[in-house]
């Protein structure tokens, strides 16, 4: 059910036969909403379509880092990290990452009876920014969650299931405040506490920024610029609150998601790397074993084993 159109270093992608989508259509509940084709695709430089003869889907194409662009009924429009838009059905057009550069983006082509309610609007990009609730990751998850599921099966039950998935992460972003305000109370950061001090504050929001950019290559300016802080002042509290430099936290937190991915997925090494924005393998294996004392590899045929 996989398949591969351009041979992107680490791209992860399904693509449904047309009989599995035929069963879609016909079912009473999939057919209201179902994927055609689904993937993720990093750092794609010189990614380019241009559909002259165009597709009975909807195209979504949610941009998480790097700049692109796209052209639909005589406009073209620019995108960037933390944009996503929508292309309608029986439309011809374009879309690309930017001359020198890339982007990474997460897509879906979907259809169904209520497909329209969610693409309504969305042809023009729109904003999902990292604020103190944003909930980038879990929709990232859901995403992940709607690609394993077809990746790993197409029975009714899968296509039912992953329907009700993308039901979810297309909510995620079409009533975007909805979502944020709906997180549970044990996922609510500690500023919300009537006992978090100023140093609390900091850190968790900082905390927040570094994991709804796990899968970016962010600096330390990047993280000082967000905070408002000095450096000296944001690393010592947050030295004092974790026990560690807020890069040095951001690479523990790339490392347990990695181990997240090497359990639950079959993504290759590389494909784990530079999904967690780090394009150099070896560097990645390295910072692996000095956290974990075993290497990617290892860990996962002990995970299998277990």
């Amino acid at each position: 059910m996989t398949g591969r159109k351009d041979g992107f270093q680490g791209e992860w992608q399904v693509v449904l036969p047309p009989m599995i989508v035929e069963m879609e259509k016909n079912d009473r509940l999939a057919s209201s909403l179902y994927v055609t084709d689904i993937g993720y695709y990093p750092c794609a430089s010189h990614h380019y379509r241009d559909r002259k003869v165009p597709i009975g889907q909807y195209v979504l194409i949610y941009c998480v880092n790097g700049n692109g662009w796209y052209r639909v009924n005589g406009h073209e429009y620019q995108v960037g990290k933390g944009q996503y838009f929508i292309l309608p059905p029986n439309v011809p057009h374009a879309y690309g990452a930017s001359k020198g550069d890339s982007w990474t983006i997460y897509w879906v082509h979907f259809s169904g009876e209520y497909a329209e309610v969610y693409a309504e609007g969305m042809q023009t990009p729109q904003n999902i920014n990292v604020t103190t609730n944003s909930r980038i990751m879990d929709r990232i998850n859901i995403f992940e969650e709607i690609l394993l599921t077809l990746q790993s099966g197409n029975s009714l039950e899968d296509l039912r299931y992953a329907s009700s998935l993308l039901h979810h992460f297309l909510a995620s972003m079409r009533y975007l405040g909805q979502f944020r305000k709906s997180q549970r109370p044990e996922e609510q950061h500690c500023h919300t506490s009537q006992n978090a001090t100023d140093a609390d504050i900091i850190c968790d929001r900082t905390i927040h920024f570094l994991k709804e950019n796990i899968e970016n290559r962010i600096s330390l300016q990047n993280i000082i610029d967000y905070t408002g802080y000095s450096q000296s002042h944001l690393s010592a509290l947050f030295k004092k609150h974790t026990g560690m430099s807020p890069l040095a936290y951001f690479n523990k937190l790339k490392i347990e998601r990695a181990c997240q991915l090497l359990k639950d997925t079959d993504l290759k090494v590389n494909q784990i790397c530079l999904k967690l924005g780090i394009d150099d393998q070896y560097y990645f294996s390295r910072l692996f074993s000095k956290t974990m004392g075993i290497s990617p590899t290892a860990y996962r045929e002990g995970t299998n084993n277990a």
